[in-house]
């Protein structure tokens, strides 16, 4: 997970927080002045960040010491202890902030991304998230959703072919958007179709899409969409799926449920950091 883009995007956020120094802390403790903090959960939560907050605090101050005490997909109530960190009281409270950042809302894409799998679980649906992260956490916030028993849509615009309204009307029809593609797409992508019709689905099964996505479709149209289809493709459904409505989907027989608010919409979870200091 600390991939190279991580790093900088670590670096961002260390830069624009303590770019210009913590007159706070550097005014009130001494420079050898250390400190130990635990990591408290305040509410229930899927546990995820914990190498990201570990390594913003060592990025700080490589002398800072992490002990985490729980892992990623560990679902923790509130009053958890999640870890500690012992360290120069200036740096690990200069890094508390950006830390605590991450991993808030690491764990708050993971903790609704397990409420709604336990929601399609009623039924065959897996859910899936889908391109619409906070620019630059795209790789985080991904694997959040993975850690909370989601699925992953495309990563990237390259990493499968999605047909959606505008692709069809420049091309003329949908049938023809098809062709077009599959007169250069790799063999190895799937050509998945979005539709808003029950013709529109069956001109999609006509051209021979791998997957349809049914967009904003009604559950009546969606229960219909599924007898017509009669497993001939794959059918995704989209757009506002809110998680009351999960379980309605999931026994409808979709086979996918992708749900953007995993990652534009999740609540930063509360976790805080509570210090007390070492000697005097």
């Amino acid at each position: 997970m600390l991939t190279p883009h991580v790093e900088r995007l670590i670096d961002a956020a260390l830069e624009e927080d303590l770019g210009r120094g913590d007159p706070t802390s550097e005014l009130i403790f001494e420079p050898e002045a250390r400190l130990r903090g635990r990591l408290l959960a305040k509410e229930p939560l899927v546990v995820c960040g914990g190498a990201v907050f570990e390594r913003v605090m060592r990025r700080v101050d490589p002398e800072v010491q992490v002990r985490l005490a729980s892992r990623d997909g560990d679902e923790v109530g509130a009053g958890a202890i999640l870890g500690e960190v012992e360290g120069r009281a200036r740096s690990i409270l200069a890094a508390e902030r950006t830390a605590l950042n991450f991993l808030q809302r690491l764990a708050g894409v993971a903790t609704l991304a397990r409420a709604y799998v336990r929601a399609a679980s009623v039924g065959r649906a897996v859910i899936a998230d889908t391109r619409k992260t906070t620019p630059g956490w795209r790789a985080l916030e991904k694997h959040a959703v993975r850690v909370g028993g989601a699925r992953n849509h495309r990563a990237d615009l390259s990493a499968g072919i999605l047909i959606k309204d505008n692709h069809i009307a420049t091309a003329g029809s949908l049938g023809e958007a098809v062709r077009r593609v599959r007169l250069g797409a790799p063999h190895t992508l799937r050509i998945e179709v979005e539709v808003q019709t029950q013709g529109e689905l069956d001109e999609a099964i006509a051209a021979r899409a791998d997957v349809v996505l049914l967009d904003n479709m009604g559950d009546e149209a969606i229960g219909l969409a599924v007898e017509r289809a009669a497993g001939r493709v794959l059918l995704e459904v989209s757009g506002g799926v809110g998680l009351e409505r999960v379980p309605v989907l999931s026994r409808l027989g979709v086979d996918v449920i992708s749900v953007g608010r995993l990652t534009h919409s999740a609540r930063a979870v509360d976790i805080s950091l509570e210090a007390e200091r070492l000697g005097r």
